[in-house]
């Protein structure tokens, strides 16, 4: 008699044991994307534009996507295109998503930079508790021919992860909840030589226009002063442009380097000429020719030596 009472007790503390178990087995989604277009990339707004297919496929009837997608890292989602459909008694939804992402570009290596995007989905209901993507890494890919134009995608990542609220959203038995994140990852990056030389021209010719100063005589006041300082105005306002287009940043950038050394340059080839012209006022003929003839070929030997290290670092 107490050996049945035992096994008894036994198999229903197994049973319930059983039944919380299962109970806390969350419901898969199996998700993938098709990255149609990656376009819009706005570097001083800090935002691009992302076109692609998005899929689900699932068995539990109170997962509707339609109504319970987010993209937590996106500035705006346009209402998407919906198919719904059903596969192997699955339930089977396709939606045509266009978003606007927010990015924290890396500038630093500017035009040389190599950026890496990042879209997060999840569903705003449910938690990792009852629900976890499964990614489809075999379906998710990019249009690799109108994916995105002037850069090229070197890496693809379609992967799950958790993402942390630390936050109950008012729920005070709970400090934090977790959500199951479908993440897309692409790092991107151009030939940027043509991209180079577009927005640097105007600073190496104000540069070069500034080295003109060293072929007047010591005592040619007008180009020997005049030139550089043109040279100057123009380097400046090429600066101003470049940084237009690009978003703040507290780093020193390979565009503040490059400006920098011709601002310098152009600062030594102003004492160069100021020294020449002293030397030449108290009748040393010679060594203000000498001082000009060596101030201009080191500006100019230490200026490109600078400029090509930078883009060499930039590069690597």
């Amino acid at each position: 008699m107490k050996r049945s009472i035992v096994v008894l007790l036994f198999v229903c503390t197994a049973s319930l044991a059983f039944s919380k178990t299962t109970a806390t087995v969350p419901d898969t989604v199996k998700v993938g994307a098709y990255v149609i277009s990656v376009h819009d990339i706005n570097f001083h707004e800090k935002e691009y534009t992302v076109r692609f297919w998005l899929w689900f496929l699932y068995d539990n009837p109170n997962f509707d996507f339609s109504k319970q997608l987010d993209i937590p890292n996106a500035k705006s989602i346009e209402p998407p295109e919906i198919i719904s459909d059903s596969m192997d008694g699955k339930a089977w939804v396709i939606m045509k998503m266009k978003c606007t992402m927010k990015e924290n570009w890396s500038v630093e290596d500017f035009p040389f930079d190599e950026q890496h995007l990042k879209i997060q989905i999840e569903n705003t209901l449910f938690d990792n508790k009852h629900l976890v993507f499964i990614p489809d890494t075999v379906g998710s890919r990019f249009d690799a021919k109108e994916a995105i134009d002037g850069w090229k995608i070197t890496r693809f990542v379609a992967s799950q992860q958790p993402n942390d609220y630390e936050t109950g959203f008012g729920d005070s038995s709970s400090t934090f909840q977790e959500f199951s994140t479908f993440t897309i990852d692409m790092s991107i990056e151009r030939n940027a030589w043509g991209l180079f030389m577009k927005i640097f021209i105007g600073m190496y010719i104000a540069f070069l226009i500034a080295m003109v100063s060293f072929t007047p005589k010591p005592s040619e006041l007008e180009p020997r002063f005049g030139l550089p300082v043109g040279g100057l105005f123009a380097a400046v306002g090429n600066k101003y442009i470049i940084d237009s287009v690009l978003p703040e940043s507290s780093s020193f950038t390979l565009v503040d380097t490059l400006h920098s050394m011709t601002f310098f340059a152009i600062f030594i080839t102003l004492v160069v000429s100021a020294l020449s012209l002293k030397l030449h006022d108290y009748g040393r003929f010679d060594q203000a020719i000498r001082v000009n003839r060596i101030g201009a070929t080191a500006v100019i030997s230490i200026y490109l030596t600078g400029n090509i290290l930078a883009i060499v670092l930039a590069l690597r």
